[in-house]
């Protein structure tokens, strides 16, 4: 169209939007031509035209003398148009209606919160504790919000909110100031025969999944009476039944009597507890029913903390009101944190947790309760019983009750110390064994079932002894019989296989006569011990005893022991963690075993321990972990002499992590990542190929800027184990770096103040000297040549 004619309709459109009734006008004359059947429910999923009418809804007019006249004359329309009652224009009004108010409440906030969502969420804000003083001047019996209004308000909250699914912060914060409100009528609709408790619940589950998850806890926690972050509704309000199935509210006059208060509020307070548990069964996929029980663990535990210090403090009887105020406060908290645990315990499901980081902060959680209170007095049983199911749901987890991955393992570590202190401290001796058992089992990566594991998780998961898991294996037991004694394994191919394999094989099992002729890593197999009491001496607090048993390990994996080659991640793991041990004997045994198992399986094995190199593991100092990653340095070295000339298909991956080395911050560790460097270099000779020039650059930057001596000693070293691995081809793999490397080592000599770097460098130059010579002057050899003639 004409620009004359695009501005002349923009006016005439602009001049009828401000007019009474206009907004209703324009719409109905934008979507003129769509009335009935098909092209009705067409228009109704024409997104582009509904926003675009929305788009100008939202949009001030040149006419309009400001902003604010403006919303103030449009934004009553706007939520007019959410009721309108023509069935066939109903759903592109409302869309038109809901678009608009998310354009305006992203384009102006603080206009559209005054204007649209404050008289979008009147009823329920009149009726909030927040409205004390309005309530406070009503008459006993006054209807505060009539069935009608309150129906057609939840309704409206639905439209914009939830269909609307606009998750910004303006929305989700002006919706939690009536969340209280909505969940008093979910819990009344629960209890009676109302409508309003689809609505109200679709409400309540978007607000939770679309907030953050320490918001959706907090609220969780005000909804349940434990915080003060929801408004709730008024305590001189009553939800009411409603002639047309809904509901209203009304204001009631305060109970006299003492005893039938008490009730009503108990009532209250264990139909809200109902209300919220049935409102986290729906919340189970998402893992936020999971947090919230673990949070009211949590809770728990610092009440038991609190009755642990001072188990029956009463308040004076010459004290203040305020102090019996608090202390009253203090035992209701209690009380409702005791029923709100009781409630989720008994209604919510066994899938409550969705991930292992879940059990963990769960389990995390009754340990934590049972190293603060151990169970003592009364209630010792239910203590004691809670305790044992979530230690046999580890031992479940352990036994092949789910596929646990290494960062499954790495999330069961952080129990590990709340185990070990429940060993020492509980005063029940089976449990004391059943945490010391769950602890190794934890360390060895489930390699190591004693037989209290094994025995848990059957009671966990409901299987009989023997069946369906593995049985303890590789701890010394008085009872001969099979329950008792390791099981045989499984068969297995050859070829070592996925995780996933041996996970399901373990879960899995066969009973003993079914094995068949498959040998039983028993004590007179070739690990004379059995390879399960090797891995526990692995972690042995004696360094002679580890040490052992890490040399033994090694000449299983030597010998190709079959048990061992099926447990090679284990067994992995086990000799990195020993390599980070203080003790030298210690230490290089498991460097040994860690270079062996890194022989046998490069492919496997190397990634690890070059990601390993690069990322230390988290949690440990910067001194631990620059010994570390030296000790891994030399591991790869043993590697790669170990390899020979099958290093090349590694050259890449190594190199790359010695360069990344060499510019760590730790000189010790630049250093080390330099000689590393040069050994690998000198392995490679002619194999290094165009890397060379990676290598050249980083060396003479670090030997010419390096402000430690020895860093840049390393660096003129890795030049001398260069021209020695390439010998007499340093002309052909050299030839474009070559006078660069000269140059670097005369630098050297002439400018270098420390002595040991100094003599490198002439070593260098010496052994360059020597090529060149063999090169340049050949020795003379007398040879007999025999010409024939033509």
């Amino acid at each position: 169209a004409p620009a004359w004619l695009r501005r002349l309709c923009g006016r005439l459109l602009s001049e009828r939007l401000l007019r009474p009734n206009g907004v209703q006008a324009v719409v109905r004359g934008v979507l003129e031509g769509t009335g009935g059947g098909a092209g009705a429910e067409a228009a109704a999923l024409d997104w582009r035209k509904c926003d675009a009418i929305a788009k100008i809804l939202a949009s001030c007019p040149q006419q309009c003398l400001s902003l604010e006249d403006y919303y103030r004359q449009v934004c009553p329309q706007i939520l007019d148009l959410l009721h309108i009652q023509d069935k066939v224009a109903a759903r592109q009004f409302q869309r038109v209606a809901t678009t608009t108010v998310l354009t305006m409440a992203r384009e102006h906030p603080q206009l559209a919160e005054r204007h649209l969502l404050q008289p979008l969420l009147s009823p329920l804000l009149r009726c909030s504790e927040a409205a004390e003083l309005a309530v406070e001047d009503l008459a006993a019996g006054t209807m505060l919000v009539p069935e009608a209004e309150l129906g057609s308000c939840v309704e409206d909250v639905l439209k914009v909110y939830v269909v609307g699914n606009d998750s910004s912060n303006l929305l989700l914060g002006s919706l939690q100031s009536v969340l209280g409100v909505v969940f008093s009528l979910y819990s009344f609709a629960k209890q009676n025969v109302s409508y309003l408790r689809s609505p109200c619940q679709e409400i309540l589950l978007w607000f939770l999944e679309k907030a953050e998850r320490e918001r959706s806890l907090a609220v969780l926690e005000g909804l349940a009476g434990l915080g003060s972050t929801v408004p709730t509704l008024h305590p001189r309000c009553r939800v009411c039944a409603g002639s047309e199935g809904g509901a209203a509210i009304a204001v009631e006059d305060t109970i006299s009597d003492e005893d039938e208060a008490l009730y009503q509020k108990i009532s209250s307070e264990q139909c809200h507890v109902q209300s919220l548990v049935e409102l986290l069964s729906h919340c189970q996929k998402s893992g936020l029913a999971g947090d919230f029980f673990i949070h009211c663990l949590k809770e728990l535990t610092q009440v038991a903390a609190e009755d642990e210090v001072a188990p029956n403090v009463a308040v004076e009887p010459g004290g203040s009101l305020l102090e019996l105020e608090q202390d009253q406060a203090k035992q209701e908290r209690k009380l409702l944190v005791l029923q709100l645990v009781a409630a989720l315990c008994e209604s919510v499901s066994d899938t409550v947790f969705t991930d292992i980081v879940q059990v963990q902060e769960f389990v995390a959680a009754v340990l934590q309760r049972a190293c603060v209170s151990p169970a003592r007095g009364p209630g010792a049983a239910a203590e004691a019983q809670t305790l044992a199911m979530a230690m046999g749901l580890v031992a479940a987890l352990l036994g092949g009750a789910v596929q646990l991955q290494s960062s499954d393992f790495l999330v069961l570590k952080r129990l590990v110390p709340l185990l070990e202190e429940l060993s020492h401290t509980y005063p029940e001796p089976l449990t004391q064994e059943l945490a010391s058992d769950l602890r190794i089992a934890i360390c060895t990566h489930g390699a190591c079932a004693p037989g209290t594991v094994g025995t848990a998780a059957d009671g966990v998961l409901g299987r009989k002894p023997g069946v369906g898991t593995r049985s303890p294996a590789g701890i010394p037991s008085g009872d001969p019989s099979p329950g008792g004694s390791r099981a045989p394994p499984q068969h297995r191919h050859s070829n070592p296989s996925a995780r996933g394999e041996r996970s399901t094989e373990q879960s899995t099992g066969h009973e003993p006569s079914a094995t068949g002729p498959t040998p039983a890593p028993c004590a007179d197999s070739t690990a004379p011990a059995g390879l399960q009491e090797l891995l526990v001496s692995a972690y042995d607090p004696q360094p002679p005893a580890r040490a052992a048993a890490l040399r033994h390990l090694a000449s299983l994996v030597t010998q190709r022991d079959p048990e061992a080659l099926r447990l090679q991640e284990k067994l992995l793991q086990v000799f990195l963690e020993n390599v980070q041990h203080e003790d030298a004997f210690v230490y290089l045994s498991a460097i040994q075993g860690v270079s062996l198992l890194s022989s046998e399986y490069p492919e496997r094995i190397l990634p690890v321990l070059l990601a390993r190199y690069e990322c230390p593991a988290q949690g440990t100092e910067d001194t631990m972990a620059t010994v570390t990653r030296m000790k891994l340095g030399e591991v790869l070295m043993r590697v790669t002499r170990a390899l020979g000339d099958m290093v090349f298909q590694h050259r890449e991956p190594l190199i790359r992590t010695f360069l990344r080395g060499a510019r760590d911050p730790d000189g010790a560790l630049r250093a080390s990542s330099l000689s590393n460097l040069g050994e690998l270099c000198q392995h490679l000779g002619f194999q290094l190929g165009s890397i060379v020039q990676e290598v050249t650059s980083c060396v003479t930057a670090i030997a010419q800027t390096d402000p430690k001596a020895e860093v840049r000693r390393a660096a003129v070293h890795v030049v001398v184990l260069l021209l020695r691995g390439l010998s007499e081809k340093v002309t052909e793999v050299l030839q474009d770096v070559l006078r660069d490397l000269y140059r670097l080592l005369k630098h050297v000599v002439m400018a270098e103040r420390d002595g040991a770097t100094v003599l490198h460098a002439q070593l260098a130059l010496e052994e360059l000297d020597t090529v060149m010579r063999r090169v340049l002057f050949p020795p003379q050899t007398l040879e007999k040549k025999i010409i024939v003639l033509p």
